[in-house]
């Protein structure tokens, strides 16, 4: 990174994003593996400050392809695999990273192997069987799913491209760690909330910030507090952290309407909790009730219909702001971290919903 530092080369990427078509997270190509992406123009997504709290802006990863953060890490991810020439992957998903993945190996002519259980919202499942995934439906949770591909990936020839089992996913995820802090003016806020599952998203902002500060990108100072936030029906690294432990245990009988936080054990737990208590953060976990109550709340009062994860991370702001932890006047991004119309069954099932019926 020798040649990157200085708030030059910072300008340069505003500079050269501008100059050609859409960049996305490519802008930061600087800092990204040296290679010919497959892109569907991930990244570069909305900062929405909220009506009602004024310091207080959500980054929206629903704008993303496939409506989800996790477009970042498997457009990466699928990128290194075709200048590799891996043929076949192989993923366990809690739903959205089947979508995401899915989507670029159709993008890059690879086969995805996808296993996903079976009560995911049933848009992950479209998604994955319209672009051609070879998609497999377990009775069981994500660690179920990962436990088959473990089994069954020498025979079959599957490259596991599974959360921190490879190492690009969390490079394409860092991007979001480089756009907040650009959306902000190249200034950390005082609090990040992230609804946490497999917590990649967390780990690679935190690299970001290291990143940023090596290169003179950003002011020295303190890092952002990190909010993980969880669902009480499936909460390991929030107790962990309230334990005082330096990794979780399985969570039994995972359950929660926000699918992409039943994550019974999540791979990187031990990075997640070095880095929530290096930052000063917390780990907090909330009931489906709550989280309902906030999901419609912000749609009801600010427009936006979050996914059940990031109505996890209001609920959580809402706490903080009312135990104290923080202040009205602290700058913070809230990561909703899917579009909330890709859990439009289990949302309605959650809220009661049920169609019309015609008289």
């Amino acid at each position: 990174m020798s040649g990157l530092h200085g708030h030059g080369k910072r300008e340069q990427i505003f500079c050269d994003a501008t100059a050609g078509a859409w960049a996305g997270m490519w802008r930061y190509r600087s800092v990204l593996p040296e290679v010919e992406p497959v892109t569907l123009g991930e990244g570069w997504t909305p900062v929405i400050r909220s009506r009602r709290f004024r310091n207080a802006y959500l980054k929206e990863e629903g704008a993303n392809p496939t409506g989800s953060f996790k477009a970042r890490g498997l457009a990466l991810a699928v990128t290194m695999a075709r200048h590799y020439g891996l043929k076949k992957l192989a993923v366990p998903s809690a739903g959205n990273a089947a979508g995401a993945l899915a989507a670029y190996a159709a993008a890059a002519e690879i086969e995805a192997n996808i296993f996903m259980p079976r009560d995911v919202p049933f848009a992950n499942y479209v998604e994955a069987k319209l672009y051609g995934a070879k998609v497999t439906l377990v009775d069981g949770l994500i660690s179920d799913c990962g436990r088959m591909v473990t089994e069954r990936k020498e025979e079959e020839g599957w490259f596991d491209i599974s959360t921190l089992k490879e190492p690009f996913r969390i490079e394409g995820k860092k991007t979001m760690g480089y756009e907040l802090v650009e959306q902000l003016g190249w200034e950390y806020p005082e609090a990040v909330f992230y609804p946490t599952g497999g917590g990649v998203g967390l780990i690679g902002m935190w690299k970001a910030f290291g990143e940023l500060e090596e290169l003179g990108w950003v002011r020295p100072g303190k890092r952002p507090k990190m909010i993980a936030v969880q669902s009480s029906g499936c909460a390991p690294v929030a107790r962990a952290y309230e334990q005082g432990e330096k990794v979780s245990q399985m969570w039994p009988d995972a359950a929660t309407f926000a699918s992409g936080l039943r994550v019974p054990k999540p791979y990187g737990d031990y990075i997640m909790l070095e880095i929530l208590r290096e930052s000063g953060g917390a780990a907090l976990s909330f009931s489906d009730e709550q989280i309902l109550a906030s999901l419609k709340d912000w749609a009801k009062n600010e427009g936006i219909f979050l996914s059940p994860e990031g109505a996890a991370a209001t609920v959580a702001y809402d706490h903080l702001l009312a135990s104290g932890f923080l202040k009205a006047e602290d700058r913070v991004v809230l990561f909703n971290t899917g579009a909330g119309l890709k859990y439009t069954d289990v949302t309605a099932e959650a809220a009661g919903l049920e169609r019309p019926r015609s008289a």
